[in-house]
């Protein structure tokens, strides 16, 4: 081989090695991936995720949270590839949680407080959920502090209405009741039990939900101010967690009987195992380039 030609195949070795050498940014439609997870299992990951106990209870919820294969796991679904999350409530009459309140019903939440926080960007997950009344699946940001100063970004929750999720944003002057709040309803042949890819866009100026890309509700800066402080620029955490009856279903299906919000068709579901909420993934992406 003449001495030209080996110089030249030096010179194109070593340029390759350098551009193999070099880091490989995660990318989606162009936006660099600042988190993901492809929930592919075996086991949570808990260097991102963290898992709520049964000292936690809100809103008149009749579960109680543990941290158990029974209620979060991962499970082969059909259109979801290698697997996914899945947040099971399971019937347990009678479980005492440290705080002497007694749960008849088991379930799952994790979230990322203090691994995974974040501020502007597109926060999505890929979710199918299973039609029951009174359940209360949600998909949903919070700032690390105080409830409600640090703001609270509802992306998904899920009541047991098949036709439609709804999306919510909560502050100071504007929680619980709040009015900054919108259902989404899925278009003819779609509904809960379908995939979905659930998102919201979040920038300085506002914030615009999606549902499999189509815009379901935005809320502006002014309109939030128009209630109270806009509390939207401080990082927040993840959150995936499976409610049961409490506040929300209540107010939607006025149940009182067996359970709060939570009627009996659907705690035989449970008993059978029929009811849960799969997460096919979840990922944060960069601002947009246009910085909203």
């Amino acid at each position: 081989m003449p001495a030209s030609t080996t110089r030249l195949l030096v010179v194109v070795l070593l340029l390759a090695g350098c551009a193999s050498s070099r880091p490989v940014r995660d990318t989606v439609g162009g936006r660099e991936v600042l988190f993901r997870d492809e929930f592919s299992g075996p086991a949570l990951d808990r260097g991102s995720w963290n898992v709520e106990g049964p000292r936690f209870w809100v809103n008149n919820e009749q579960q109680a949270y543990v941290d158990s294969a029974a209620t979060i796991g991962f499970e082969p679904r059909p259109g979801a590839e290698d697997g996914a999350l899945i947040l099971r409530p399971v019937f347990r009459p009678g479980f005492e949680t440290p705080t002497g309140r007694v749960a008849d019903f088991l379930s799952g939440r994790i979230d990322s407080r203090g691994k995974v926080e974040r501020g502007h960007g597109r926060y999505e997950a890929r979710i199918r959920m299973t039609d029951h009344a009174g359940v209360w699946p949600a998909w949903w940001l919070l700032g690390a502090g105080r409830w409600p100063d640090t703001g609270e970004i509802d992306i998904m929750e899920y009541v047991g209405e098949r036709d439609w999720t709804a999306v919510a944003l909560h502050g100071p002057g504007y929680s619980g009741d709040t009015p900054l709040v919108n259902r989404q309803y899925f278009p003819p042949g779609e509904d809960v039990t379908g995939w979905h890819v659930y998102a919201v866009e979040w920038a300085a100026d506002g914030l615009e939900f999606f549902v499999d890309d189509r815009l379901a509700y935005r809320a502006t800066r002014e309109m939030v101010e128009h209630y109270g402080p806009w509390r939207f620029d401080e990082p927040k955490y993840l959150i995936l967690n499976f409610a049961l009856g409490g506040a929300y279903p209540f107010k939607t299906n006025g149940v009182r009987s067996p359970y709060n919000g939570l009627p009996a068709s659907t705690v035989d579901a449970i008993k059978a195992g029929q009811v849960e909420m799969a997460v096919d993934w979840v990922r944060v992406l960069a601002p947009r380039p246009d910085g909203r």
